[in-house]
């Protein structure tokens, strides 16, 4: 049988400069002149593997004695195999961005054998992996003498902003106060490539579903991942309602009292409840007890300001002020509180950052407002059932800033992806993961 010798593996030469014989008995060197001894019938295979300067990002037929890099960020790839080929060719393929665990690359083999087989066509999901494949002949077909994946040994860390907006609280049902808004919270933290960040975005809370239901609290907002500081925000408090159950509820920011009886007055619920440094938020406005059909309510907190309080005069408070950021690249205020519901005078207005107006009986009947969706703004508190009922409370967002030569581009949850100067922006208006 003829032996094999490989230009490639000649120490101490240039290859390039290699003249290939066959059959031949010695073999000269085109650099200098020299030569080797050659075995009878012995084939040479000059040149080794030459590297495509194009990188490889949707379905392609490669050549032999090729190598590829191949980047599955945006989708997986199917690479089709020659139709035909001789013993000894090899073709290389490398996962340009470490993609393939996500987005998998599939090797069509194109009616020759695979390591023995016709099916499967293989396929390869491991990140930073490099597979080589050498022609052994038409029995066994191609064969993988190389599919280590390769630990990224030089990690370039870099940082993210964040912005975590939990739901607004629902307002209350009757003469009752609006809903808190969600949690405000940022943060910058340091990650490395393929974490894993799961982002979850929480509901905006119900109104309260009759005379004496306060609002429901909104859902929390979230962003967790190996080796970064989970950011929790807590939904905003739902708004109380008339007596017995005035009081609002405590959350990101608290929700505004609903009015109590005749002469009393109640508290609105506490707001950066559970406690985080910065503050998330702030207090709900306090509801009093008026004679005759004022009823004034509390204004539920923002992440700006605390909820205004209900007054003697028969008004209801209006809701806290939101807190602006820039994150997108433009200013927007978020997480407003919902305004108090009112007898038969002036409801509360909602907090700057997507707070409802608040509801009254006066003026003919004005409905409540429900609070700002992707906002976490409170529900506006409402007056009697049916007919003003309060609003449920605004949904939360997530929001993370990534410097674009860092962006990967791998995620979950349909984000929506813009770009401000050299970040790239990515909000989450729904729960999902973002692939550094």
């Amino acid at each position: 049988m003829a032996s094999i010798i490989r230009a490639d593996a000649l120490q101490n030469t240039n290859t390039s400069n290699i003249i290939s014989q066959t059959n031949a008995t010695t073999l000269t060197l085109g650099y200098s002149g020299q030569t080797i001894a050659v075995a009878s019938g012995a084939t040479l295979l000059g040149g080794g593997i030459t590297w495509t300067s194009n990188v490889v990002t949707s379905a392609l037929t490669v050549a032999v004695n090729t190598g590829y890099f191949v980047n599955t960020s945006s989708n997986a790839i199917t690479v089709t195999l020659p139709a035909s080929a001789s013993v000894g060719n090899t073709i290389i393929l490398s996962d340009f961005n470490r993609t393939w665990a996500t987005n998998n690359l599939t090797l069509n083999q194109n009616s020759l054998n695979f390591q023995g087989n016709t099916s499967p066509n293989p396929v390869y999901n491991t990140a930073g992996q490099t597979v080589q494949l050498v022609y052994s002949g038409a029995t066994k077909g191609w064969i993988p003498i190389s599919d280590d994946d390769v630990t990224l040994e030089t990690p370039q860390s870099y940082s993210i902003d964040f912005l975590v907006i939990a739901g607004g609280g629902g307002g209350g049902a009757n003469v009752a106060g609006g809903g808190g808004g969600g949690g405000y919270r940022t943060s910058t933290q340091t990650v490395n490539p393929e974490t894993v960040i799961t982002v979850t975005v929480g509901d905006g809370g119900a109104s309260g579903a009759n005379d004496t239901q306060r609002g429901s609290n909104g859902s929390d907002s979230s962003i967790s991942g190996s080796g970064l500081t989970t950011i929790t925000s807590a939904g905003g408090g739902g708004g109380g309602t008339y007596n017995p159950t005035a009081a609002g509820l405590s959350g990101g920011s608290g929700g505004g009292a609903g009015s109590p009886a005749a002469g009393g007055t109640t508290s609105g619920g506490s707001g950066n409840t559970p406690s985080t440094s910065p503050s998330q938020g702030n207090n709900g406005g306090s509801g009093i007890g008026v004679s005759g059909s004022n009823y004034p309510a509390g204004g539920g907190g923002g992440a700006g300001g605390v909820g205004s309080n209900g007054t003697p005069s028969g008004a209801s408070g209006n809701g806290g002020a939101g807190t602006a950021s820039s994150i997108t690249g433009s200013s927007v205020t978020y997480s407003g509180g919902g305004g108090g519901g009112a007898g038969n005078n002036a409801a509360g207005t909602g907090g700057t950052g997507g707070g409802g107006r608040g509801g009254t009986n006066g003026s003919g009947g004005i409905q409540a407002v429900a609070g700002t969706a992707n906002t976490g703004g409170g529900g506006g508190g409402g007056v009697g059932v049916p007919d003003t009922p309060g609003k449920a409370g605004g949904k939360g967002v997530v929001i993370l800033s990534v410097p674009t030569t860092n962006y990967s581009a791998t995620t979950t949850g349909s984000p929506t992806v813009t770009t401000s100067g050299s970040n790239t922006i990515m909000q989450f208006n729904g729960s999902g993961s973002y692939t550094t």
